[in-house]
């Protein structure tokens, strides 16, 4: 559905991503240092962010409808969805596929493996165009949703149903994790770690279970609406603790997450991925509390930076390997060259943002205004 305003304190997590993510591969890709320190060590779990974003924000517009007795369309979820993310996601692949030494350097995957969405399956790192391994998992993530909703719906089963299968979905994140961490988290393994990206970080089953919270919050919003009112009751509560567990994950992944000598840790590996995720979702309950500070504030700039972050994304990495390269020839103090960097960056998402994901959402809006289009649903409907 069209969105009549914006949250403040969710454009500020959604920027928040963006930078984490900018800042890790900006180490990773860029200046192969460590030029943020600990937070651009600790910068991946941007993504984890989006992911929990993505469950809320999917989660509350289907829920949402469903609560109210409507009838979910397919067709009209899958063209939204489609439309919002597909356009800018072809354009930057066919620069990739065009100009394939300028933009990745490296051979990208067969382009079968985009248009799939099958791309991190397997995934080596260090392939071109390798951060869209998130946008598959995300896509898969979209493909299921409306499918389990509706089959909830046309059984009628109880609320205490989606909580039984939120509950066993991240008991098997866990599980695929302890299994897969076996063959592939321990230097002293029967692997070794090379096998630990592609099975692993990279993997479906290993990192779809980050979209749970998300939608466990969306889930309580709609389905528990008096728990709700009590929750964001205390918006600040939710922030202070969300605040002191997204420390004390940073803290983990900074000191736990990888051991040189030894490989990756068993409980960070396990467990620290979903961990990191519910931290994450409390901050999100605290940005949607009226009371809160993070829903109060408008931090300047953070409402632009949430609507270009998809664009930004999507182009970061390859920008900021070309101009950095071309930087280095005039051997430019670092300070220059990050925010020289970071201001090409900014320019292409936005000029990706304004050129493609804007005109097509206006139209998709036009369109596709709804999830909902048709009769309401007749008889109650468990949400």
């Amino acid at each position: 559905m069209p969105s009549t305003s914006r949250q403040p304190g969710l454009d500020t997590l959604r920027a928040w991503a963006i930078v984490l993510v900018f800042l890790y591969h900006y180490q990773v890709f860029v200046s192969h240092a460590p030029t943020f320190g600990w937070l651009g060590n600790v910068g991946w779990t941007g993504v984890d962010l989006f992911f929990v974003l993505s469950g809320y924000l999917i989660g509350h517009q289907v829920f949402a409808g469903v609560a109210r007795g409507e009838r979910l369309s397919l067709p009209a979820f899958y063209a939204r969805r489609l439309l919002r993310t597909m356009p800018a996601f072809w354009a930057v692949l066919a620069l990739y596929f065009a100009f394939p030494a300028v933009m990745g350097g490296t051979t990208p995957p067969p382009l079968w493996r985009f248009l799939t969405f099958t791309q991190n399956w397997g995934l080596q790192p260090g392939t071109a165009f390798s951060h869209a391994w998130s946008l598959c998992i995300e896509e898969q993530f979209y493909l299921v949703l409306p499918l389990v909703v509706l089959a909830a719906v046309r059984w009628r089963g109880p609320v205490a149903g989606a909580w039984v299968l939120l509950a066993l979905l991240a008991g098997l994140g866990l599980g695929a994790r302890a299994w897969l961490w076996s063959l592939h988290g321990s230097e002293a393994g029967p692997t070794g770690t090379a096998g630990y990206h592609p099975w692993v970080y990279y993997a479906t089953l290993c990192r779809f279970d980050e979209f749970l919270p998300g939608l466990a919050v969306a889930l309580v919003r709609h389905a528990h609406p008096r728990t709700w009112a009590r929750w964001t009751a205390h918006g600040n509560a939710w922030l202070l603790a969300g605040t002191l567990a997204v420390a004390a994950m940073f803290w983990g992944v900074q000191t736990r997450y990888y051991v040189a000598g030894v490989g990756y840790g068993a409980f960070m590996t396990v467990a620290g991925y979903s961990l990191i995720a519910w931290a994450f979702a409390l901050w999100v309950l605290a940005a949607l509390s009226p009371g809160s500070w993070l829903q109060r504030v408008q931090v300047p700039g953070a409402a632009a930076l949430a609507a270009w972050s998809y664009a930004i994304y999507l182009t970061h990495k390859a920008v900021a390997v070309i101009v950095a390269r071309a930087l280095a020839l005039w051997r430019v103090p670092l300070a220059v060259e990050v925010a020289v960097v970071t201001a090409a960056c900014l320019a292409a998402g936005w000029l990706l943002h304004r050129a493609v994901e804007r005109p097509v959402m206006r139209w998709r809006d036009r369109q596709v205004p709804t999830l909902f289009p048709g009769a309401r649903a007749r008889g109650p409907t468990a949400a």
